[in-house]
């Protein structure tokens, strides 16, 4: 269970930060990838013309400047987030994009194509495919994924139902390559269960919602802080495809979140248009049911320094018990 090379020293903490829907940004990846832990965004986020392209120069400048600047602990890596779906009219604009600047970390999702892992090989990058039941897993790498992102019950964002536990023992009774788990976690303590699972790195999203370089209005990131996995329901309503949100947000858009209709897959178009429907996305909020512990908004860089101090103490008490 060997890491990609291009992962290897890289990291401070053995985390992804997962890449969420209008939240994440240049000024968040940036400060994940310079703090240590792999910092990546949707390329949907980059909405103007051109725009996707100025995100990649923007990052890539940022993070060879840092790598200047602190030779002796460079920064991790970054990634992008391509939905691979029919609905998604910019895949093939942005994959060739991703090619361009050598993007070295693609993370699909909602679908696995072989051609798009085969465009992301051609210049040495890996693919890391979400899922969120063994058989889509078992796809993802049968379609030339390098890695899987195993999204259990309880994540942020489009979730599974399964438990992680589950998930992760009957993907590893087959695939001994790179594992990643979501779901739940917003502590370092989490993110050692998830080595401890089997699991080789953790990927978390909804801590990161709640810090000053996420691209979330003031009351998100409040709302984030005052909210617990009881403040979470979990619905196909606002995409077509089931996730989690948070309920309060719901109630706020004079919506009953006791009395939703079941969404329609077709629904994932708005998600790639640019057209007014998609601010339902800016008003109806994703989040994951691991929040409890988040209880302020600090900076990504504070976050992921406190994920490795509980992670190091996290480890010391395990240790102890055994």
């Amino acid at each position: 269970m060997a890491l990609p090379e291009i992962l290897k020293n890289r990291l401070q903490l053995p985390l992804v930060a997962s890449p969420m829907f209008i939240v994440s940004g240049t000024e968040l990846v940036i400060e994940q990838c310079k703090a240590g832990v792999v910092g990546s965004f949707p390329s949907l986020n980059a909405r103007g013309d051109g725009e996707f392209e100025q995100w990649l120069q923007r990052i890539q400048a940022a993070l060879a400047e840092h790598d200047a600047s602190h030779p002796e602990q460079p920064a991790a890596p970054y990634a992008v987030n391509l939905i691979v779906h029919r609905t998604n009219h910019r895949l093939e604009e942005d994959l060739a994009i991703c090619v361009k600047y050598k993007v070295p970390i693609v993370i699909t999702s909602l679908g696995a194509r072989e051609d798009v892992n085969q465009a992301i090989h051609s210049y040495g990058g890996i693919v890391l495919h979400d899922i969120i039941n063994n058989e889509f897993a078992q796809k993802a790498v049968s379609k030339g994924a390098d890695g899987i992102i195993a999204v259990a019950a309880g994540a942020g964002g489009h979730a599974g139902t399964l438990s992680p536990i589950a998930l992760v023992q009957e993907i590893r009774t087959w695939f001994d390559g790179p594992l990643l788990l979501s779901g739940c976690m917003s502590t370092g303590a989490g993110i050692l269960s998830a080595l401890a699972m089997g699991a080789d790195l953790a990927y978390m999203g909804s801590a990161f919602i709640a810090t000053d370089e996420a691209n979330a209005v003031s009351d998100y990131k409040t709302m984030i802080t005052q909210s617990g996995a009881k403040d979470i329901t979990y619905t196909s309503a606002f995409s077509g495809v089931h996730g989690n949100y948070l309920i309060p947000s719901i109630i706020n858009a004079g919506l009953d979140p006791n009395n939703l209709p079941e969404g329609d897959p077709a629904q994932l178009a708005k998600m790639s248009d640019t057209n007014t429907e998609v601010k339902a996305w800016k008003t109806i909020w994703g989040c994951g049911q691991g929040i409890g512990p988040v209880t302020e908004v600090v900076p990504a860089k504070q976050r992921v320094a406190n994920l490795i101090a509980e992670f190091a103490a996290a480890k010391q008490a395990l240790n102890a018990k055994l």
